[in-house]
């Protein structure tokens, strides 16, 4: 885990990078792969002024380095999902007055009434989660406000299990920021607003009102919205950079703080999705990222605001691998290896943008509505363990099996959930043959194609469920270790009907932070952000689909829906 920052020019240039690997750089708070995992297993937290030191060590190091902070017109950043930060009464005044001869580290080190904040890996708050679905009406109802069923890692329930559980910290709490609005409000010298989007993994925030739920609050903790404060919308521009940086480091007076959002939401924008897109990330957790007009919020899948456009929404799918390198963030297999954002390889990026002078507002385009995310556990080690027992521990290959087997496997379907799947919740491998009846195995050329096959239309499925639909010009954007396997991605073609491209994304959670910054220069005055980032790289046309894939696969997903159930009730039972 780290603190990342990425510089960028006005034509959109990384000119600038510089991060802080925690447990390496920080070894004083003791954190393996930036958090404390407690003695229940369930607990999971880090040391909020560990994010703080890290914010000092990275800025000095880019002031070594040379950067003109002068230069830098505006700056947003992202923080990871989920994560509570409590300041301690009477913060908000040590914020206003920050002396700029001393490290910020030590300024706060009495401004927090929770020094070790939960974070998104946290699954100890079961009981709340319960307690606020009952108090919504139903956990679909509660997806139905908030965009999700009730999640332990989600903030509100974390903030209930704080509440009951540690009283007295609770009450000496002036405000709970997220772990991205936290680190605004460093920069801006004053607490900042949550914005919709990183608000939308709250469990607390009413998607279409953009206001915080009623019946979410009070289940909560009394008086929550005053320790929240109004949130906002994510291209705000929140204020001028505090005095503190102006004279520590040499910021501009005029330098503007645009709202931080969380690494979901920023990743989104750093993809630069287009109405009707899907993006698949293909790593140790494969996660889709959907913009839609209008969103069908689910007991799978999160519903969020969209971090670049005011009234449209995103949504995410899961799906996570069995055997994950927490530690190194690194996954061997599928032709690259990878930094697994989603298991926590930072829990702060930290983007500045850098503007040249002049430029005024570009025309407004029309725009969509909806971000959803789903993620999904089973994803490139299964499909390594199958390579490894099919195709001889060779990618080579496990292509070539994909290449010399027909388009629906002869009507074979597989299911491969090696460790608990979060969408569906089930484990197990089950394999049908054409007559749906269920086999104990493939050949091996079948078996991989069935594994390929097989996640995809569960990508595509769960998908469908949340609102998606194929439209004219709908691309795939695929990222990961598996996006440089030719083979694989034909298959991902074929079963979404829609052409993929591939984009070079080392870092697009930071990179999107930064075209966020550069957009809320021009937001107010109905630049949209397609507009402002198009000067960016565009993705690379990777396949196309076959022409009979959309008869083929349309059958094959009404076979696999069924079969799912049945998967699903053997599970349960």
């Amino acid at each position: 885990m780290k603190l990342k920052a990425v510089v960028i020019d006005g034509e959109l240039r990384v000119v600038h990078q510089s991060g802080v690997q925690f447990d390496a750089e920080l070894p004083e708070f003791r954190t393996q792969g930036g958090v404390h995992i407690h003695t229940d297993r369930l607990t999971v937290t880090s040391p909020v002024l560990m994010w703080v030191k890290a914010l000092d060590l990275l800025l000095d190091k880019m002031k070594r380095a040379g950067l003109d902070f002068s230069r830098v017109r505006a700056l947003s950043g992202s923080g990871q999902q989920h994560g509570s930060v409590f300041w301690r009464r009477g913060a908000s005044e040590t914020l206003k007055h920050l002396d700029p001869d001393q490290d910020l580290h030590q300024l706060l080190q009495d401004s927090f009434s929770v020094s070790d904040s939960p974070v998104w890996m946290d699954s100890s708050s079961t009981q709340q989660c319960e307690d606020l679905q009952a108090a919504a009406g139903g956990a679909l109802r509660l997806a139905e406000i908030t965009g999700s069923r009730a999640y332990e890692r989600f903030t509100g329930n974390q903030i209930a299990k704080l509440r009951q559980t540690r009283a007295e910290e609770f009450q000496d709490t002036e405000r709970i920021s997220l772990v991205s609005s936290f680190a605004a409000s460093l920069f801006l010298g004053g607490y900042a607003a949550i914005d919709y989007s990183d608000g939308s993994g709250m469990n607390l925030l009413d998607i279409r009102t953009r206001n915080w739920s009623e019946i979410c609050l009070q289940a909560t903790a009394p008086h929550l919205d005053q320790l929240l404060g109004a949130p906002l919308p994510s291209t705000s521009v929140l204020g001028p950079v505090s005095s503190y940086f102006v004279h520590r480091y040499g910021f501009s007076e005029s330098c503007s703080v645009v709202a931080f959002t969380g690494d979901n939401p920023a990743s989104l924008a750093g993809m630069r999705l287009q109405p009707g897109d899907v993006a698949v990330s293909l790593g140790t957790s494969d996660t889709v990222f959907l913009w839609l007009q209008q969103p069908r919020p689910a007991l799978e899948g999160h519903v969020f605001c969209n971090p670049v456009e005011q009234q449209e929404y995103m949504a995410l799918l899961w799906y996570t691998h069995t055997h994950t390198h927490k530690q190194t963030g690194e996954l061997s297999g599928e032709g690259s290896m990878m930094s697994r954002k989603s298991e926590g390889t930072r829990l702060l990026d930290a983007s500045a943008m850098l503007v040249r002078k002049g430029g005024g507002a570009r025309d407004r385009l029309q725009c969509f509505r909806c971000f959803v995310i789903s993620s999904f556990k089973n994803g490139s080690l299964t499909r390594e363990r199958v390579r490894n027992e099919c195709a001889g521990a060779s990618w080579e290959l496990f292509s070539a099996a994909l290449r010399d087997t027909p388009l629906g496997n002869h009507g074979n379907i597989g299911f491969y959930f090696e460790t608990m799947e979060i969408t569906p919740p089930v484990i197990g491998v089950h394999r049908f043959d054409s007559a749906d009846c269920e086999v104990s195995s493939l050949s091996p050329q079948v078996e991989v194609r069935a594994v390929v096959e097989g996640q995809f239309l569960s990508r595509r499925l769960h998908a469908e469920r949340l609102g998606y639909s194929i439209i004219p010009g709908t691309r795939v954007l695929a990222t990961g270790g598996a996006s440089s396997n030719k083979e694989i991605l034909q298959v991902l073609s074929d079963v979404f009907n829609a052409p993929v491209y591939t984009i070079d994304l080392s870092d697009s959670t930071c990179l999107g932070s930064a075209y966020r910054a550069l957009h809320g220069l021009v937001a107010e005055s109905g630049a949209s952000f397609v507009d402002v980032v198009k000067k960016a790289p565009e993705p690379r046309l990777v396949a196309t689909p076959h022409p009979k894939a959309k008869e083929v696969y349309d059958e094959l997903l009404k076979r696999y829906v069924q079969l799912e159930e049945r998967v699903v009730q053997k599970s349960h039972s």
